[in-house]
């Protein structure tokens, strides 16, 4: 069992560099360094998530303690996400960037984004109740 914790560790470290470097040529071919913003939307955007649900609080004997603090943090990652697909479309729409960087930028963001996730899911502790 510990391989294939190792192999997942090297599969999505794989996934996440490939993201970076789809982003960062997004940004060097053409010398244009705005999509780079995209990495920090991408970064940040599990962020809502965690702390709303440590700030949620669980409790086994009421149900809906900490729900919409809960769907506070759902939806601040939501923006962060669709903010980092709509910056590139935004950026290329108004010249800024060039379509193929706009392409490599949203696939390279969301590959980043997803390998976070992964090892969100992955990785996640269990709780003991």
């Amino acid at each position: 069992m510990p391989t294939a914790g190792l192999k997942t560790i090297i599969a999505l470290s794989f996934v996440l560099a490939v993201g970076f470097l789809l982003v960062i040529l997004s940004c060097a071919l053409w010398k244009v360094y705005y999509p780079l913003l995209v990495v920090a939307t991408y970064v940040l955007a599990p962020l809502p998530n965690w702390i709303c649900g440590h700030c949620a609080n669980p409790d086994d004997f009421v149900e809906s303690s900490g729900a919409a603090i809960l769907d506070l943090g759902r939806f601040c990652t939501g923006f962060l996400v669709v903010m980092g697909v709509a910056l590139p479309v935004l950026l290329a729409h108004s010249g800024i960037i060039a379509y193929p960087a706009m392409i490599m930028c949203i696939i390279g963001g969301l590959l980043i984004y997803g390998t976070i996730i992964s090892f969100a899911t992955f990785f996640q502790e269990e709780q003991d109740f």
